[in-house]
């Protein structure tokens, strides 16, 4: 379950943090079709980044009783929280953002305002992704 967690963890988890930043290239490029193209990529890679949590709760199931390890161990509980956030902020805002870019580029305007939140929200998620990485192979 440990090894299934982290491959999913790469392969998921590493395009939903990537994505939005080419989705940004492809914004500055006045390339909406790219950016449309990437917003759906950004939102199926989200999708199945909830696998990670799946698997990650196989592998908490599944480990030695002797480290005592639950969904209440505070770096599986913050590494959970900032995941859900990073989550919500792709879904509810940046994919949003990138598809009406995408939109605004096929119709001849400025995306200028989707840009800053793509950049400015997607970056936040990176940075909670990274947290919970950095929790999971630190565990204070």
């Amino acid at each position: 379950m440990s090894v299934l967690h982290v491959v999913a963890v790469v392969f998921l988890i590493g395009p939903m943090a990537i994505l939005p930043m080419s989705g940004l290239r492809a914004i500055r490029g006045g390339q909406g079709a790219q950016v449309a193209t990437l917003s759906r990529s950004t939102f199926v890679t989200t999708l199945l980044s909830l696998l990670v949590v799946l698997f990650g709760f196989g592998a908490l199931a599944y480990s030695d009783p002797k480290y005592d390890l639950s969904i209440t161990t505070s770096w599986i509980l913050w590494s959970l929280v900032s995941y859900v956030v990073a989550v919500a902020l792709t879904l509810l805002v940046v994919v949003p953002a990138m598809r009406t870019a995408a939109e605004t580029l096929s119709a001849g305007g400025d995306p200028k305002p989707q840009y800053i939140r793509v950049a400015a929200l997607s970056g936040v998620a990176t940075v909670l992704l990274v947290l919970g990485v950095v929790l999971m192979v630190w565990k204070p």
